[in-house]
């Protein structure tokens, strides 16, 4: 189902994304590769979620490592083309296209962890801190696209609150 998930991003992609000025964009991409990567580096052994895959496919995704680097090559440089590249002028408008974001990427979890089994959440995570994740997420999303040391401040104050929220032991760093 992870393939069928990412197919569809691929193919929004390839309609609505701005690949004309992917150059532009690309440097969010791998921030936003980067932020996961170290978030799975990082929590490896206290993950706040996982990917598992249940119907096609599981062979080739067979576990939350090889799901996530799909979703990494497909689904994150997916949304930055049409996130990015389609970001409206105007702060309503802009509220509107951040929201609906939002509310899609929260939407999809919802519907793999309650109805498909794809998604495992730990640790005392749970879509509430989803929903505050993906809040974060998107505007940090558009702050590195214009300011990429601003995001990246941001975003080591972002997990150190999310470090400290969730408890996590230093003791399961490598």
């Amino acid at each position: 189902m992870h393939i069928v998930f990412n197919a569809l991003f691929l193919l929004a992609a390839i309609k609505w994304g701005d690949w004309k000025r992917w150059k532009v964009y690309y440097p969010t991409i791998l921030f936003l590769i980067s932020v996961d990567s170290i978030k799975n580096f990082l929590l490896y052994k206290h993950m706040m979620w996982t990917y598992q895959e249940v119907f096609f496919g599981k062979a080739l995704l067979q576990n939350h490592t090889f799901i996530n680097l799909m979703i990494m090559a497909i689904v994150y440089p997916a949304t930055i083309l049409i996130y990015l590249g389609r970001f409206p002028k105007g702060r309503w408008k802009q509220t509107l296209w951040v929201s609906l974001w939002i509310f899609l990427y929260w939407l999809i979890e919802y519907i793999n962890l309650r109805f498909l089994n794809l998604i495992n959440h730990h640790n005392g995570w749970n879509m509430w801190w989803s929903l505050l994740f993906l809040a974060v997420m998107f505007p940090m999303l558009r702050i590195h696209h214009k300011n990429p040391l601003l995001a990246w401040g941001l975003s080591v104050l972002f997990t150190v609150f999310l470090w400290n929220v969730f408890q996590v032991p230093i003791k399961i760093l490598k």
